[in-house]
């Protein structure tokens, strides 16, 4: 059975960062299933709805996200949550991204929910991941891109044992573990911060677990819950 360690640090949980991490596998990520065509259907006419004008400046979640960014110093213009890249690119181009079956389900979770969600290929994970604060050591090549880019010092991030940020803070995840239709197992991230409770989190986790296995089947094996 598929196992990874994760830890998050004492000085992480000080800033107020909260969500669930799972562990799932046996997915099929190759071929659509019938019913995501249905589901992207369901939520565009739910965002065309939701999404007035205004939305991300007034929404609490996305401004949880801003003041967690604010705490340590770095740019919400420049390092947004994805969250608020999504619903910001719906608003500019009424446009979900589609991707492939695991991708596209945790973010149309994280559309319905404003909380950041992110999953990782397992088999490219190197040993345990622990959330922390960046020491600046570390390495990070940002999804689509072929060579790494300088990470601040006093940043959190998700990193593995080999010393690669596998997420830097909320915003974006590593080319290495990618999910792709071979993806089989994937560690799965759903964060928060002080501002969501832990009703909101365990929700947003069903969400992903009971969409994700009804269209592509698998198991949970393993969750864990800051809040």
């Amino acid at each position: 059975m598929p196992s990874l360690r994760f830890h998050i640090s004492d000085e992480v949980r000080a800033l107020g960062v909260r969500g669930a991490f799972a562990l799932m596998d046996g997915l099929r990520n190759d071929v659509e299933p019938d019913g995501l065509p249905v589901l992207r259907a369901q939520l565009r006419r739910r965002l065309e709805t939701e999404l007035v004008p205004g939305f991300v400046e007034n929404d609490p979640v996305l401004a949880g996200f801003r003041a967690l960014h604010d705490a340590i110093g770095r740019s919400n213009r420049r390092f947004p949550a994805s969250a608020e890249a999504l619903v910001s690119l719906f608003q500019r181009k009424s446009l979900i991204p589609a991707i492939n079956p695991v991708v596209d389900i945790y973010n149309a979770v994280s559309l319905e929910t404003r909380l950041s969600l992110g999953a990782h290929d397992v088999a490219a994970v190197r040993g345990g991941v622990t959330l922390r604060i960046t020491t600046g050591a570390e390495r990070f090549v940002p999804l689509g891109a072929a060579a790494p880019e300088a990470v601040h010092t006093g940043e959190y991030a998700y990193v593995d044992e080999s010393g690669e940020i596998l997420c830097r803070l909320e915003h974006r995840q590593c080319e290495r573990t990618r999910v792709t239709p071979d993806t089989r197992t994937v560690f799965c991230i759903l964060q928060g911060h002080a501002g969501t409770d832990r009703a909101m989190i365990e929700a947003a986790l069903a969400r992903w677990v009971e969409l994700t296995t009804s269209l592509c089947g698998g198991r949970l094996i393993e969750s864990w819950i800051v809040a």
